[in-house]
């Protein structure tokens, strides 16, 4: 980027690796918003460009605040959205989810070198919105339809005869396949329902609506004021400045995201993206879900939010989503999700953090240092580890996301975890014992972790596990 040298160090130490871990983190067909005031905006441009490449905007989205404050010559009404997608060839247009709706368009353009005339022989029995009446040589002037076989007649609201035409068309697959019969679909794969003509004697269709074409400008969406409304009515005191409004963060997910897909947001803040996404799945049924990234950025001590008992805006964060889960699932009590099941608010929080496990060093040049090393294998986990940070690092390190389902269960006295509906067990017992082992293989689990240091050195008993898990196909791992 050319104009990297400008931006604000601190600024840009800041964003472009959260920005560049972003792009990785999303799918093909993922798309990333991220607002921004006037101070930024062209800092952020020149970024995003650079990480995603200017080929994958899709536009800079001008929020219409509604109001403003004074800045110079003029009030600053407004905000910036900008939007990118990772791979914008994968990105089909966003999809139309509202009730049922006709689209009617000419089927005729201007004859030029990209659209040459050609010619289409319609068949008796089409329809017409008109009197009876004939037309004969040219309709229309700008986008002209020639009748080459005399005229074209209609009567009791049909062609009366096949005519032959020719014009521009703009759909001329489309109306080729419709006369014969078949299914037709336009280029953004929307049904095309009928070819007619209009009193005018012009080719017009109709499509249903499956994708919309949204507006750069956003207009009466929300504003930083509704977002400071939402928040103080749910705390019922002020505890944060300008807060990002529920309406705006569901517009944009609903603008991309299907109903069960996962939504990111990296500058949680007070986590209006997460109050956004329940809502949204209490609205249509969804089972969307959300990840929210916030620091333990401390809150000023003069502050309303810490006097209350906040100390960090991750503290808010949490605070808001038990809050309006708790509204949100009184507000739509007894309603069903779209699998049946009750209308989900929960939601787990996590602290990034190092392994739990000891790790392997190489490089070793003394003796003591390999004695050291070899002792990892009777127990590699460090010392006062929480046995729930244990079994959620397995969890993760298994291929699987951390909102799986877990059930603690006991067989023998030891206590084991059942993952994901017996898909997967981990034991973090600190002895395996033959009806602990002979329980979970009637289980039938796919696969089976549990602590090396479970064996206390019995290399008979952990072999002798390895082959009964094996003999019911089992995947047996030791960590």
């Amino acid at each position: 980027c050319k104009d990297a040298g400008h931006f604000h160090s601190n600024w840009l130490s800041m964003m472009y690796p959260r920005l560049f871990l972003a792009r990785n983190l999303l799918k093909d067909d993922g798309v990333i918003f991220v607002s921004i005031d006037d101070n930024e905006f062209r800092n952020l441009r020149c970024l995003m460009d650079e990480i995603f490449g200017e080929h994958n905007m899709l536009t800079e989205l001008v929020w219409d605040l509604g109001t403003g404050t004074a800045a110079g010559h003029f009030t600053r009404s407004h905000e910036y959205v900008l939007i990118y997608a990772k791979n914008k060839a994968s990105l089909s247009n966003f999809k139309y989810t509202g009730d049922a709706d006709i689209i009617t368009e000419r089927a005729v353009k201007k004859i030029s070198r990209g659209n040459p005339a050609s010619q289409i022989t319609f068949p008796a029995g089409i329809e017409f919105e008109g009197q009876d009446t004939v037309f004969e040589n040219i309709i229309g002037q700008s986008e002209k339809i020639k009748i080459l076989n005399g005229k074209m007649e209609f009567k009791s609201g049909k062609l009366l005869k096949s005519v032959t035409l020719e014009a521009g068309w703009a759909m001329r697959n489309q109306i080729l396949s419709w006369l014969e019969g078949k299914e037709t679909y336009d280029t953004k794969s929307q049904k095309v329902t009928r070819f007619y003509f209009s009193n005018k004697g012009v080719l017009q269709y109709e499509k249903e609506r499956g994708f919309i074409n949204p507006p750069s400008v956003l207009r009466n969406v929300a504003s930083t004021k509704k977002g400071s409304e939402e928040l103080n009515s749910l705390f019922g005191e002020k505890v944060m400045d300008f807060p990002k409004p529920v309406n705006l963060i569901k517009y944009l997910v609903g603008l991309i995201c299907d109903k069960d897909d996962i939504i990111l947001d990296f500058f949680a803040g007070s986590c209006t993206t997460a109050h956004a996404v329940m809502q949204l799945n209490a609205e249509d049924g969804g089972n969307r879900k959300f990840i929210c990234v916030q620091l333990p950025e401390a809150c000023d001590e003069k502050s309303e939010a810490f006097r209350a008992g906040y100390k960090t805006i991750a503290d808010i964060g949490k605070e808001r989503i038990r809050r309006a889960g708790k509204k949100i699932a009184g507000e739509n009590s007894g309603k069903l999700d779209f699998d049946g099941s009750k209308l989900d608010s929960g939601f787990k929080v996590f602290k990034l953090g190092e392994s739990n496990f000891k790790q392997w060093q190489e490089n070793i040049e003394t003796a003591e240092q390999l004695e050291k090393q070899m002792k990892m294998f009777v127990d590699n986990v460090k010392p006062e580890t929480l046995q729930e940070n244990i079994l959620y690092e397995l969890i993760l390190k298994s291929g699987l996301d951390l909102n799986v389902t877990v059930e603690a269960k006991k067989a023998d006295g030891k206590q084991y975890f059942v993952i994901n509906g017996d898909r997967l067990i981990i034991c973090l017992a600190d002895k395996i014992t033959k009806p602990l082992i002979e329980k979970i293989t009637k289980t039938k689990p796919e696969k089976f972790i549990c602590l090396d240091r479970a064996f206390g050195g019995n290399d008979q008993l952990k072999t002798n596990t390895a082959l009964q898990l094996e003999a019911e196909n089992i995947e047996f791992k030791v960590t």
